[in-house]
């Protein structure tokens, strides 16, 4: 596993909630990422550790690779990927979301 695999393992599984996205919480850089900012406020969210891909070309293809996920963001919850800002809005629209976030 390289260095960048297990900074990012170290990180998703070190922290509660963990959204590797483009720009920060304050100043998304895209919209998905802005959407998933969005929804997780909506969902309560307060310890929220938010990974900008977009200063480090290693962590932006690293975390694609982690995952096997082509996009960003991507949405960790305790260690396990939940999914991309499209998964996000169908569970925060089922509530599912905000229940996984509270657990």
């Amino acid at each position: 596993m390289s260095d960048v695999q297990n900074w990012i393992k170290e990180t998703v599984t070190g922290n509660e909630v963990v959204l590797f996205m483009k720009g920060t919480a304050q100043f998304p850089q895209c919209g998905f990422s802005g959407r998933a900012i969005q929804l997780l406020k909506s969902s309560g969210v307060k310890d929220l550790v938010t990974i900008n891909v977009l200063e480090d070309p290693q962590v932006r293809q690293g975390i694609k690779d982690y995952s096997n996920w082509p996009t960003v963001p991507q949405l960790y919850v305790k260690g396990e990927f939940v999914g991309g800002s499209d998964i996000m809005n169908e569970m925060f629209d089922s509530g599912e979301l905000q229940t996984l976030l509270k657990a």
